[in-house]
């Protein structure tokens, strides 16, 4: 191992351990791995760098096309909640899903579900809940279906994160490693690569939960009058918004034949929604700006582990002798799986990821994609995600709750998307 390698494995070591052990918060570990790159790998003549400005390889990640694409889909989650698009699309789901309650709890995934393909899966939660609890505090709801319902929301808004590339940072990091090896995924890419896994999660849950049910439950008298009219600000825009959300998604979806990166596209809510003063400056302010800078610092640490050799000393250290490229695709996604319920996921593949991708030539999108699929699965305990931590906090949920579905979540997800992300990448991708 070189001298970068050893420094590049110090940072990588340091991060993985303070994103485990959450001494300090995971985008402040993203933070730390730019500037421990530039005081270590950044000095001229150095161990890497050799002119005065290579340093600013470092910090230009905070300018990656995957960042902005990902600013673009906050913008865009903030316009649908400021137009109040996203209680519209609740309230137009649910009624047509009627109040018996297993339709009902479909209707609560199903919603959950969709939203958080575009907005993050904790806003995701947060509105839901907040429409379910007159729901599961009226007379006809006992406590059974309050636990049902809440659990529901919080699978489905983790389950609805695989489904595109904008729907948690897991996927966009995955894209990103890709990126470096020069395997392009585009939004539409993912759709087919992460919909229908995340749709198999989604009816297995349901099925699920709905058995979790009294076998005789009269319907749920829903309170339709608080979805209508949100809290808060009154809604504006909303023309404007539906239209710029329509473009988008097809532009995005149809990149392939137009050409357009995915990147690029997501300027076009940005300008739109702060050109007409959709969103102010204080709606621009509350934008997740911790996930931007932990998505910086994955992909910089991704870059590390690549460009100073040290992923070739990973693999020379690992016994792929013994292991097919199914056995290693298996091993490092459940791997993620297990690590995702104990610390942030993203943290989970911003350290599997670069080393998934660099194990096997030809093999690194097979190896590196379910890693995704296996940190959105990653639901077993109360803290692994915030959706499960909202759902718990209702104190409507117990721990054991979520392992149960949880654990078949994290053994059956994984599994279906290993199978179908190979058949993809064999056939639609090849």
């Amino acid at each position: 191992m070189g001298p970068a390698a050893q420094r590049a494995l110090f940072i990588f070591v340091l991060a993985a351990s303070l994103w485990v052990s959450d001494a300090i918060p995971a985008y402040a570990v993203g933070i730390l791995v730019i500037a421990l790159k530039i005081a270590f790998l950044g000095k001229p003549g150095g161990v890497f760098a050799r002119s005065e400005r290579d340093w600013e390889q470092f910090v230009s990640v905070l300018g990656h096309p995957l960042v902005w694409l990902f600013f673009g889909g906050f913008v865009l989650a903030a316009g649908m909640e400021r137009s109040a698009i996203d209680r519209k699309v609740g309230s137009l789901v649910l009624r047509r899903f009627g109040t018996h309650p297993s339709q009902l709890l479909l209707g609560v995934m199903s919603v959950s579900f969709g939203l958080s393909m575009c907005l993050s899966n904790t806003a995701t939660t947060a509105m839901m809940i907040a429409i379910l609890l007159p729901v599961i505090s009226s007379a006809n709801a006992p406590n059974r279906l309050g636990t049902i319902l809440v659990m529901g929301c919080a699978v489905a808004a983790n389950l609805g994160g695989m489904a595109s590339l904008i729907g948690t940072p897991p996927n966009a990091i995955v894209v990103g490693v890709l990126s470096e090896k020069g395997i392009d995924i585009d939004f539409l890419d993912w759709i087919v690569l992460g919909l229908p896994p995340a749709v198999c999660g989604l009816l297995l849950a349901w099925a699920v939960l709905r058995s979790w049910m009294p076998k005789e439950q009269a319907a749920v008298v829903f309170d339709w009058a608080q979805l209508d009219n949100p809290v808060g600000r009154p809604p504006t825009g909303q023309k404007i918004v539906i239209a710029t959300l329509i473009v988008t998604l097809t532009i995005w979806l149809t990149s392939q034949w137009h050409g357009i990166p995915t990147a690029a596209v997501a300027f076009l809510p940005i300008v739109v929604f702060t050109s007409t003063g959709l969103l102010g400056a204080r709606d621009i302010r509350g934008l997740q700006y911790d996930v931007l800078f932990l998505l910086a610092g994955g992909l910089a640490l991704g870059r590390a582990v690549t460009e100073t050799g040290l992923s070739d000393w990973f693999v020379g250290a690992l016994p792929l002798d013994y292991l097919t490229p199914s056995g290693v695709t298996y091993s490092l996604c459940y791997v993620t799986v297990v690590l995702s319920n104990f610390m942030s996921n993203t943290a989970a593949t911003n350290i599997l990821a670069p080393i998934g991708a660099s194990i096997l030539p030809g093999y690194e999108a097979q190896i590196a994609i379910p890693l995704a699929f296996g940190a959105s699965a990653a639901m077993c305990l109360p803290v692994a995600t915030p959706p499960n931590a909202m759902a718990f906090a209702t104190g409507r949920c117990k721990t054991v709750d979520f392992l149960k579905i949880g654990l078949l979540m994290a053994v059956a997800v994984p599994l279906i998307g290993i199978w179908w992300s190979q058949f993809v990448l064999s056939t639609y991708l090849s």
